[in-house]
């Protein structure tokens, strides 16, 4: 008996979404069709009471799963609008189409580099196929959010912390994906999947924060090296020009003078040449 209800569920594990329904929407029987046309009859001799009981409204956005006799009776949803049913012998259910979001809350995660963070996201999926998502699923709502929590956990666990800071593009296309996949047998369609925030333990940050430190005061270091490496070329090219002709000596000296005097200093150091004292010096 068992391995009868092992071959069973591997045997409905393998089948599609479309074989799931066909399953379900099987004849009624003799007794079942009995059971239909007298509800039939009964609905026609009391037709003006039992008119209000066979006609149904569905919105625009939902769908009404009939089932008849607990078998699903058309592979279509009906709706929107007004449909019928038989009073005694079906029963709807209303699906609704809209796109619902939810927040995924904050999971601990431990990524591949042994680095514990708390992640959390949203997630939009709207109803795909109405019947699948009666007929093969007791909640699909619950069951795709119990879904997003794992497959959250599942993708972080492959990355580094590195990536979980700079690829949540791609981390969140990648559980879309997983998502998608997943949930088609319950006709869900996952439209979009974000993630919110990423946080990490306070320890951590101010480590990051102080490897950033340093990383930018080294920068600044090798900037304030090559400025000065540079202006000590400039530095002696100047001097090499400077040497050829004695003349540019004295016009750096006057312009050097013009400088210290627009500053308005009350106090002015000008520099003469040794030649032009010794002249003095002589007389």
């Amino acid at each position: 008996m068992e391995m009868e209800d092992q071959m069973e569920s591997q045997k409905r594990r393998g089948m599609s979404k479309e074989d799931l329904i066909s399953e379900r929407t099987g004849s009624l029987g003799c007794v079942g069709w009995f059971i239909v046309i007298l509800s039939g009859i009964f609905t026609i001799c009391l037709f003006p009471i039992t008119v209000w009981f066979c006609l149904k409204i569905v919105q625009e956005y939902e769908r009404a799963v009939i089932f008849r006799l607990g078998r699903i009776t058309d592979r279509k949803a009906k709706g929107p609008g007004i449909f019928f049913i038989l009073p005694c012998t079906d029963s709807f259910v209303k699906v609704d189409l809209r796109t619902v979001s939810f927040d995924i809350p904050p999971q601990e995660i431990l990524t591949k580099d042994s680095v514990t963070v708390s992640v959390d996201g949203v997630v939009y999926f709207r109803v795909n196929d109405p019947i699948a998502s009666v007929a093969n699923v007791s909640n699909a709502d619950f069951a795709t959010r119990l879904l997003a929590q794992t497959t959250l956990r599942n993708v972080l666990g492959t990355k580094n912390l590195a990536e979980v800071l700079s690829d949540r593009e791609g981390i969140a296309h990648s559980m879309q994906s997983n998502l998608d996949d997943a949930t088609d047998n319950w006709g869900i369609k996952v439209e979009r999947v974000e993630i919110k925030d990423v946080k990490l333990p306070v320890q951590l940050q101010r480590a990051m924060a102080a490897e950033a430190e340093a990383a930018r005061e080294a920068r600044a270091k090798v900037i304030a090296a090559e400025g000065e490496m540079n202006a000590s070329r400039a530095l002696k090219e100047a001097s090499l020009v400077i040497a050829e002709s004695p003349s540019a000596l004295q016009l750096r000296y006057l312009q050097t003078l013009n400088t210290i005097a627009a500053e308005k200093n009350s106090t002015i150091i000008f520099p003469l040449p040794m030649d032009v004292m010794s002249h003095f010096m002589r007389k």
